[in-house]
């Protein structure tokens, strides 16, 4: 196994997954779609059942998709994510920038799908809302704290499901078919208790990726895209997802 190969794996995973989790919003958001105004139900499922497809299509390198997840794993005392791939910088540095640039691309093969309801909906706020979170009560101190416990669950839980089985006491997180529709569960269980302070982005890449897709595609009156916000789903989650990893390394067997 190369970097090569950990780099393509996860830009395929978290290209699906932004595909489809923006999409969900979109569908959702959007006038004139098939799914407008079915609710916050439907873009938890969606957006698990998107981390479900993502996690499958990048099983050669883990399914990380998530730079939280990275980080968390390094700091959970992996000695490798994957069989021949050490956990080192270079190896970090590769799943976090493949991770970043399929956000964009999934970003903007989501905008290609949805291009005329972007273009047709009148108000900004929605148009942004389908690449990237905002809180509901803006309040920057809050909303990193909301978004790093939120991740923090993500990444504690996903590793104390896990199977250790690596070898040498290496821990190994299993995230096979099974273990990706765990996960898709507790995206959905994370989504519908913790989504509602700030969105849940609980994934750097997801939301900056988008973010980036959405300020860089032609949308017709698309309005800003909220730089001042998106550091925060970008700190809280990286925060989360390290504490969670030090605290399994500790209390995880």
């Amino acid at each position: 196994m190369s970097l090569g190969v950990i780099f393509l794996s996860e830009l395929v995973g978290t290209t699906l997954l932004l595909l489809f989790g923006v999409g969900v919003v979109a569908n959702v958001v959007l006038a004139k779609t098939k799914g407008n105004s079915s609710g916050w139900v439907v873009i938890t499922f969606g957006w698990g059942l998107a981390v479900f497809v993502g996690v499958l299509a990048a099983y050669k390198s883990g399914g990380h998709l998530n730079p939280a997840v990275t980080v968390g794993f390094a700091a959970s005392g992996m000695e490798e994510f994957v069989p021949g791939i050490p956990v080192n910088i270079a190896s970090i540095a590769t799943y976090i920038s493949a991770q970043l640039l399929g956000g964009i691309l999934g970003g903007t093969l989501a905008w290609i799908t949805y291009k005329n309801h972007l273009d047709e909906e009148p108000d900004p706020a929605l148009k942004l809302a389908c690449f990237g979170t905002s809180p509901q009560i803006r309040n920057y101190l809050w909303n990193t704290i909301t978004e790093a416990i939120a991740t923090f669950t993500l990444i504690f839980v996903i590793l104390a499901a896990g199977k250790f089985t690596g070898n040498n006491g290496n821990p190994v997180v299993n995230l096979g078919w099974l273990g990706a529709f765990g996960v898709a569960m507790l995206i959905v269980a994370i989504g519908m208790s913790l989504g509602g302070p700030t969105g849940y982005a609980i994934n750097p890449a997801r939301d900056l990726g988008p973010r980036i897709a959405h300020f860089l595609v032609p949308i017709k009156g698309k309005g800003s895209s909220d730089w001042a916000y998106s550091w925060v789903p970008i700190v809280g989650p990286m925060i989360g997802g390290t504490v969670a990893g030090l605290a399994a390394g500790v209390l995880l067997p």
